[in-house]
């Protein structure tokens, strides 16, 4: 399937693995030039090859750290005219409420939640400007399930999931879409990190995460290119008529 998007310009935040890069690589594939941001320059790096490779499209990395304003205004500026903003960087750690302290809760908010609306602050209005584009929120499922192993994603989950919905509620008036996705357990290095957790708390080692996955829907985990594809979905023209709209894939 086509998707109409090939030309068009995809800023992708947490680019360098995982869903990030997923989605840089299928989005290059329909014929997007991409621009991947994340913090380790080495590791963009080797994203950004692996995107080349497989299409020739523009490919183009900012090393930053999204939890700082002045940081997010630089991408925003160096990065120039967005047709599709991907949100997807951040890692909320899991922990009771007692269990995360403050310093960290709030740390990981600045990336995560603060992060995906400081850069929605600027992309959106030069999208706004010229009645069109589509930012896409990987958010994630606890903003829904609400663990309470982990609460603050849980709650900045929850906190962006309604962000998401507000801000494309009313964003049809200015030409803009705006969507979300909540990803259930995908295999990432970020999955492994929760479950190494999980194991330790219930199973009594870490070692065992492996474990874990034999409950889960299909007896797996969902693969990044499996959520990608839903990115690139909603981005495209062939999504023309969603916006505020979450879609979770977690497998049922």
């Amino acid at each position: 399937m086509d998707l109409h998007i090939a030309g068009k310009h995809a800023l992708i935040t947490g680019g360098s693995k995982g869903i990030g890069r997923a989605s840089a690589e299928l989005l290059a594939e329909e014929g997007c030039d991409v621009t991947l941001v994340a913090r380790d320059a080495a590791m963009l790096a080797t994203a950004a090859e692996a995107v080349r490779a497989r299409r020739q499209v523009t490919v183009r990395t900012i090393a930053a750290d999204l939890s700082r304003q002045e940081e997010v205004v630089r991408v925003a500026r160096e990065a120039g005219q967005v047709d599709i903003l991907v949100n997807n960087a951040g890692a909320i750690p899991p922990g009771t409420l007692t269990a995360v302290d403050n310093e960290t809760w709030r740390r990981a908010w600045d990336l995560k939640v603060f992060g995906f609306i400081s850069l929605c602050r600027e992309i959106y209005p030069q999208m706004a400007a010229r009645k069109a584009g589509v930012i896409v929120n990987v958010i994630g499922a606890a903003g829904e399930a609400f663990p309470t192993n982990y609460i603050a994603g849980a709650a900045g989950n929850a906190g962006l999931m309604a962000f998401t919905r507000a801000l494309g509620k009313g964003a049809p008036a200015d030409g803009v879409r705006v969507v979300g996705i909540n990803p259930g357990s995908t295999s990432t290095d970020r999955l492994t990190m929760l479950l190494r957790h999980r194991a330790q708390e219930e199973l009594g080692d870490s070692e065992r995460w492996l474990d874990l996955c034999a409950g889960m829907p299909f007896g797996r985990p969902g693969t990044p290119e499996e959520i990608a594809n839903a990115v690139a979905f909603l981005a495209s023209p062939r999504s023309g008529y969603t916006t505020g709209t979450i879609l979770t894939i977690n497998g049922g």
